[in-house]
C-alpha cells in the first residue's frame, strides 16, 4: 500500500517534462494487474504513453474510493482529484499524472467530460451502497465502466457513435460480470450491486446474502443476472470486427474474458458468493489464441 500512496501523493518538479510525467503513468501500469489489458506492447508505441495516462488517473481515483488508507477522507481526496482534472489546460500541474493528461488533451483533442463521468462514478461508490433498480445500475455503469471504452476508442482515433455504442454495451456487460464475480468482495465493502427489485423478484434478501444462503433462489436470481449480462455482450460482438490490429485483438480477448467469467459462474451453479470464481493464466491462453484466431 505504500507504492499506492507514494503514486497518489506524487508531485512533478518540472511541470514541463511530459516524458517524466508519462512515465510515472507507465510504471503505475505496469505495477499493477487488471482483467483488461494496459498499455500493451502491441500497442504504437505513439499510443502506449496516452493509455497510460488513463490508466494513472483512473487508477488513483480506484485507490481513493477503495483503498484504507483513505477511509475517512475519499470524498475529499476524489474532490481535490477533480479539482486538478477540471484546471488542466488552465494552470500548471503538480500531479504527473494531469501533467501527462495535459499533453494527451492536446495531442489527440480529448474531452474532459469522459474522465469527469469517471470521478463521478467513484464519488458515488463513497456515498451509495444498495441499488434499488437495474436502471439505477445501468447508469453507474455508464459512468463508472463505459467512459474507459470510449477513451480507449478515442485514443485511437475512432470517433463513431455506432463504435460507442458498441464499446458501451461491452463495457456494461464487463462491469457487470465483475459485480456477480465479486459478491463476497463488495459485501465485505458494504457494497450489493444486485437491485433490490431482482431481491425481491426471486424472494431472496439481503439478510439471507449476509448469512451466507445458498438456496435455488440465489441460483435463480444469478442465473438472470448472468443471462442479461451474457444478452449485453452479445450486443458488442461487432465491436473487435470493426477495429484495427492490435486493438481489436484485445477488445476481443477483453470480450472473451468477460464471458468466460459468466461461464464460471455458470460451472460453480450460480453460486459465486461461496467461493469468487476468477480466470487463471491456463485460462487465459486458450482465450488469447482464440481471440487472434477471430
Amino acid at each position: 500500500m505504500a507504492g499506492t500512496l507514494r503514486a497518489c501523493e506524487a508531485t512533478v518538479s518540472d511541470p514541463s517534462d511530459a516524458a517524466a510525467a508519462y512515465r510515472f503513468c507507465q510504471d503505475l501500469a505496469a505495477s499493477h494487474y487488471e482483467n483488461f489489458p494496459v498499455a500493451s506492447r502491441l500497442l504504437p508505441r505513439r499510443l502506449r504513453k496516452h493509455v497510460a495516462a488513463l490508466y494513472g488517473f483512473a487508477r488513483i481515483a480506484d485507490d481513493f474510493a477503495d483503498e484504507p488508507e483513505y477511509d475517512g477522507v475519499r470524498r475529499q481526496r476524489l474532490l481535490d482529484w477533480r479539482r486538478q482534472l477540471l484546471q488542466v489546460g488552465k494552470t500548471p500541474a503538480t500531479h504527473p499524472v494531469f501533467v501527462a493528461l495535459e499533453h494527451t488533451f492536446r495531442e489527440l483533442g480529448l474531452p474532459v467530460q469522459p474522465f469527469d463521468d469517471l470521478l463521478d462514478a467513484f464519488l458515488q461508490d463513497t456515498e451509495k451502497k444498495r441499488y434499488s433498480t437495474f436502471a439505477e445500475v445501468l447508469d453507474y455503469c455508464r459512468r463508472s465502466a463505459n467512459p474507459v471504452g470510449r477513451i480507449v476508442l478515442m485514443i485511437h482515433g475512432y470517433r463513431d457513435e455506432e463504435l460507442f455504442r458498441q464499446s458501451d454495451a461491452v463495457c456494461t456487460a464487463l462491469q457487470l460480470a465483475n459485480f456477480w464475480q465479486d459478491v463476497s468482495v463488495d459485501l465485505k465493502k458494504d457494497r450489493i450491486y444486485i437491485p433490490e427489485e431482482d431481491f425481491k423478484a426471486y424472494g431472496y434478501s439481503e439478510g439471507d446474502l449476509r448469512m451466507g444462503v445458498v438456496n435455488e433462489k440465489l441460483r435463480g436470481l444469478m442465473k438472470f443476472e448472468v443471462s442479461r449480462t451474457r444478452a449485453l455482450f452479445e450486443e458488442g460482438r461487432v465491436l473487435p470486427e470493426r477495429l484495427s490490429w492490435p486493438l481489436s485483438w484485445e477488445i476481443r480477448l477483453t470480450w472473451l474474458g468477460g464471458r468466460q467469467v459468466l461461464r464460471k459462474i455458470r460451472d460453480q451453479d450460480y453460486d459465486s458468493l461461496t467461493r469468487r470464481p476468477s480466470l487463471s493464466k491456463g485460462d487465459w491462453i486458450p482465450l488469447a489464441v482464440r481471440a487472434l484466431l477471430k
